[in-house]
């Protein structure tokens, strides 16, 4: 069982003076637990590892890991090569794709949404048994009574480590007997307009429209004819879905780095387009992705943005930067990217720098949506 602090490790996407590690104390504890303690054979599922410490650290077991994230297993792969692990040691799942029939041990970090663990756990619970080996682990301040009372009504009783550098481990006893709740994933709900959003665990605006989307919803550009329209950052696809709606004749693509974003704004146009309307669903590293792109006289009309501005639990502008670099490389000469955001985050400079150009198109108290034009 490899030690993690001797582990080559790298995050990804990899960005000029970012010094964080790719990994941190709850991947530590988790590898040493396992090291330490047990002896495990048979099935092993890792869950959420977001750079491959969990993967390369526990290799020798020849784990399947299960990710959300494009960026995540793209992490994941090039952290087994760093490592000189060999190809298929490790195979690699999407959120959908079937899990192994029998689960011996699970080893899961806990993500940071409730509504993304509610789904994992009632998607694995079938393939545990009371003989399962159940552990994850999270720093300190992502563990809750709410986090503890799902592993408990899903899969059994529930203990934790005590603190180590400000991480803990879950220890979970699968319960045979236990009457698990329906699982309540995806949900469904309308727009104040009439649109059904459709949208998986864990994804943006699962269970309303958040205020700075429906900002840019209220404020979308017209009609622009058989245009190339791109919902960027996708999440459940509403505006994408919108634009489409308003659009008959355009070619509409939506992009996400999350599988569950994807196929939630593949849902959300299912149910709000005609069958005959077809469009792109991609899962990838944003716009560098997508094809035909790179030439200014035949790129995308318009990209249609509302950035993240955390990146797993830190608050960076990172992704939203990178999200405006590649939609100014996309766009036509003329297009245009429309983005909202905070105030706060003072989007409408960094545009002005990137573009040239920056507008405010509409605005309240917190939020503004901006609109910059390739030229």
């Amino acid at each position: 069982m490899a030690d993690i602090a001797e582990l080559k490790l790298e995050r990804y996407p990899r960005r000029a003076k970012d010094s964080l590690q790719a990994w941190d104390a709850a991947d530590t504890l988790l590898v040493r637990h396992l090291a330490d303690n047990m002896e495990p054979a048979g099935a092993v599922l890792v869950v959420n590892d977001a750079w491959g410490a969990l993967s390369a650290g526990l290799a020798r077991l020849r784990p399947w890991t299960l990710s959300d994230s494009y960026l995540s297993r793209k992490a994941i792969t090039e952290n087994l090569q760093r490592n000189n692990v060999a190809p298929g040691t490790v195979r690699l799942l999407t959120s959908f794709e079937p899990l192994p029939d029998r689960i011996d041990v699970l080893v899961m970090k806990v993500p940071k949404s409730l509504a993304l663990l509610e789904d994992q756990l009632h998607r694995i619970a079938p393939c545990v048994g009371e003989k399962t080996i159940v552990v994850a682990g999270a720093m300190t301040k992502h563990i809750h009574m709410s986090t503890l009372g799902l592993f408990e009504k899903i899969i059994g009783p529930t203990r934790t480590s005590l603190a180590e550098k400000k991480a803990r481990l879950i220890y979970c006893e699968p319960d045979a007997k236990l009457q698990r709740p329906a699982n309540p994933w995806p949900r469904t709900y309308t727009t104040s307009t009439g649109e059904v959003v459709i949208s998986h665990a864990g994804v943006f605006g699962g269970e309303r429209v958040d205020i700075g989307t429906q900002l840019l919803l209220d404020h979308l550009p017209s009609s622009r004819g058989a245009a190339r329209i791109a919902d960027l950052g996708c999440g459940n696809g509403v505006l994408g879905v919108r634009a489409a709606m308003a659009n008959p004749r355009a070619e509409v693509t939506f992009v996400d780095e999350s599988y569950r974003a994807v196929a939630s704004a593949e849902a959300t146009f299912r149910a709000n387009l005609p069958a005959e309307r077809s469009a792109k669903f991609i899962v990838g590293n944003g716009l560098f992705d997508l094809e035909d792109n790179a030439q200014p006289a035949t790129g995308l009309d318009l990209v249609l943005n509302n950035p993240p501005f955390h990146e797993n639990h830190a608050i960076s502008d990172a992704t939203a930067w990178q999200m405006f670099v590649e939609s100014r490389d996309a766009l036509r000469h003329g297009g245009e990217l429309w983005v909202v955001g905070n105030r706060h985050l003072g989007y409408a400079e960094k545009l002005k720098r990137l573009f040239g150009n920056s507008a405010i198109v509409a605005g309240n108290p917190k939020m503004v949506v901006l609109r910059s034009t390739r030229e």
